[in-house]
């Protein structure tokens, strides 16, 4: 099922099955019978005249397994995103973007929207923490005389609003004028995700609002965090 999954869930002859799962480094055993086992696979496989294909019960017990079945782009913005999971240091970060991970890889997009803003910002909490706090601090008070001084991540999420954080990150250079308008508008989307309403975003909006954290918070703050 998993080899059908790799080929857009068939239809796939016997043969192509046994090549491309010998492509990937594993060789099906010549004792099994890779029909006899599709064929009692509980309808989650059916044979057609092309082949074998998954049928829709097959895809959700593999979605349900962890196994990603969307176009290669998810898969890779997936990938990506478990490759700069490894790079975090602070636990309370990874625990964010490994949660953000399997909302997307099983399709549930408003959690995966939710998530992976939190762990984005998460890491710009810590970030700030640790390397920008004392320049936060007075850029903060510039702002608003009646900014208590922050010591650590609860108190800086407690302080400000998370639109008024990110403009005072740009003040202090620590991201540009259009990433903050990239990153309001994923503020947005998470704000529409994160309350009761008929919002309902679709894979494509999802993996571009991940790529977008990626690219401009993932990649360059895991390093630093």
């Amino acid at each position: 099922m998993l080899v059908i999954a790799a080929l857009d869930g068939g239809p796939v002859s016997l043969k192509e099955i046994r090549k491309q799962a010998a492509d990937a480094g594993w060789k099906i055993p010549s004792s099994w019978n890779p029909s006899d086992i599709l064929a009692k696979a509980n309808g989650m496989a059916i044979k057609t005249p092309d082949g074998w294909e998954l049928t829709d019960a097959g895809k959700l017990h593999l979605k349900n397994r962890g196994v990603p079945l969307d176009a290669s782009p998810a898969r890779q913005i997936a990938h990506d995103l478990r490759a700069d999971l490894a790079k975090i240091s602070n636990p309370d970060t990874q625990a964010f973007v490994e949660e953000a991970i399997e909302c997307f890889e099983r399709g549930l997009w408003r959690s995966a929207i939710v998530m992976s803003w939190v762990g984005a910002l998460h890491l710009l909490y810590d970030y700030t923490i640790n390397n920008k706090l004392t320049v936060f601090n007075a850029e903060a008070k510039r702002v608003n005389n009646k900014h208590k001084t922050v010591k650590n991540i609860d108190e800086l999420a407690k302080c400000i609003g998370e639109s008024d954080f990110l403009d005072r990150l740009e003040n202090i250079s620590v991201i540009t004028n259009s990433v903050k308008k990239e990153l309001k508008d994923c503020l947005d989307r998470r704000n529409s995700c994160g309350h009761p309403n008929s919002y309902k975003p679709r894979q494509n909006t999802v993996a571009h609002h991940i790529e977008i954290l990626l690219l401009n918070i993932y990649q360059p703050f895991s390093k630093t965090c």
